[in-house]
């Protein structure tokens, strides 16, 4: 059975709060430097909105446990993966780094959200689950 009042992935508090940050850092990535461009810029960019499109995956595979325990590992992996590249931008002083600890939080508490869900997932399965994909 589903959370009472979440019918898609974009109800999900996680989903939201992954999303806004994915915003805040494609503004602030803006003011990275040219030579950036193809490296870091993308890369923050690229793990940052897929923490939202596999969490948009995962919400879709909720019929089969293994499923979406799988795929929100993998929302958890893009999230640390956004982590380390706000890290790096404070390195290189691209951020400052207060920004960065507030999106290094932000992200944080993104992935609690997802190991907690990992860790009791039961709840977010489809009505009729099966346990395995077999």
């Amino acid at each position: 059975m589903v959370r009472e009042g979440i019918k898609s992935h974009k109800d999900l508090k996680v989903y939201q709060m992954a999303f806004d940050a994915a915003m805040k850092i494609f503004e602030l990535s803006k003011k990275f430097p040219q030579e950036e461009r193809y490296f870091l810029t993308d890369q923050i960019r690229r793990s940052s909105r897929s923490v939202c499109a596999n969490l948009a995956e995962t919400w879709r595979k909720r019929r089969y446990k293994a499923a979406f325990v799988a795929k929100l590992n993998e929302c958890e992996a893009e999230a640390a993966e956004t982590q380390t590249w706000i890290q790096f931008a404070v390195e290189c002083n691209y951020l400052d780094i207060n920004t960065g600890r507030e999106l290094y939080r932000i992200y944080n508490q993104i992935i609690g959200s997802f190991v907690t869900m990992i860790n009791n997932s039961s709840p977010w399965l489809m009505k009729g689950t099966f346990k395995s994909e077999n």
